[in-house]
Formats: structure tokens, C-alpha cells, sequence
């Protein structure tokens, strides 16, 4: 709990609720080949903050204060809920051509939806 509320502190705001209650139960999940479906609160911390506060990124990329990065593909893609207007669906942000689209409603469908047999790609 007190990790939860140190990673809030330090990303000045609060944590989506379904992923704060999974966070509670577990600290992160590991996908089928390794990957990191959904990061440890720490590494949600760092990742935000390296690529809020990564100046080469702010030349490459469109902002990222809109998004909360937690979990990723293993080859780069990112996925991140929707901050700002605060909503439950998961976008990826595609790294090599900077797109944020839609893949999941929410956590739970993004974890049914990740976690099936489809492999790593599953949001293409």
C-alpha cells in the first residue's frame, strides 16, 4: 500500500482503480513470452517519468501527459490508459510511427485480450 501511494506521489496523480486494486494483489504480470503485460509499480514510475522528462523524446514523439504507460509488447510498443480526459479504455502507442490507438475498454479486457494465445502482437 505504501508503495502504491509513494508511486502516486511521485507521478502527481492517482492511479486508474482497476489497476491500483491489481497492483494490491500483485505487483505486476508476466505475459506468455516474458513479456511485461502490466509493469511493477516502480517500473510504471519510471517509465512515466523517463518519457515525460526525456528531452529527445519531446523532439521525436507527441506528448505523453495525456497517457499512463503500464505494460508493453516487449518489442517497444507501450500500452497506457487515457489520463486526461481521465476514461477506463487501453491504448497502445506505436513507437516507430508515434500512433495511439484503442485496444481495450479496459484493464480487464486488456488483460483477456493480452493474456490469450495471440501471441505479443496481439493488438495489430
Amino acid at each position: 500500500m505504501a508503495a502504491l501511494a509513494d508511486a502516486e506521489h511521485r507521478l502527481g496523480r492517482g492511479l486508474p482503480a482497476e489497476l491500483r486494486q491489481l497492483l494490491l494483489e500483485s505487483n505486476g504480470i508476466i505475459g506468455h513470452t516474458a513479456v511485461d503485460t502490466v509493469w511493477s509499480a516502480e517500473q510504471i514510475v519510471e517509465q512515466n517519468l523517463l518519457f515525460r522528462s526525456d528531452s529527445s523524446f519531446a523532439q521525436l514523439y507527441m506528448p505523453f501527459d495525456a497517457l499512463l504507460f503500464f505494460g508493453d509488447n516487449g518489442g517497444g510498443d507501450q500500452f497506457a490508459f487515457v489520463q486526461t480526459p481521465q476514461r477506463p479504455d487501453i491504448f497502445v502507442w506505436e513507437h516507430e510511427t508515434d500512433s495511439r490507438r484503442w485496444v481495450a475498454r479496459d484493464l480487464r479486457d486488456y488483460l483477456s485480450r493480452s493474456l490469450a494465445e495471440g501471441g505479443d502482437d496481439w493488438y495489430q
